[in-house]
């Protein structure tokens, strides 16, 4: 039996929910697919981007307290994290935001 997401440090039951709606179901797959491709895959799920989510998951696959991300290298994830919104924000196959996911979930939404 594989680790759920959650036995990674700083991530929660929520964590492992959200990952799961991502197709991402343990730990292993995290580490394996690193912070940014899995962050990338909970932003085409519909996931509201954070960039506190973001940098914990960051800090948690170093085994570093959440807190312990400062300076320069908050300031680095900090520009990863806004490229990597903008990157997804333009993809055409992004999951629609509120409603017209919904709508798409129960098949009555917009074509594709």
């Amino acid at each position: 039996m594989s680790d759920p997401v959650s036995s990674i440090r700083n991530l929660g039951p929520t964590m492992d929910e959200a990952c799961a709606r991502a197709g991402i179901h343990s730990a292993e797959e995290v580490r394996s697919l690193g912070a940014d491709e899995t962050y990338r895959r909970l932003l085409m799920t519909g996931v509201r981007p954070h960039f506190i989510g973001y940098y914990v998951l960051h800090m948690g696959l170093q085994g570093r307290p959440w807190n312990d991300c400062k300076g320069d290298e908050k300031k680095a994830l900090r520009t990863s994290f806004d490229a990597l919104k903008a990157e997804v924000a333009r993809r055409s196959d992004a999951a629609p935001a509120g409603i017209e996911r919904m709508l798409d979930k129960i098949g009555v939404g917009t074509k594709r």
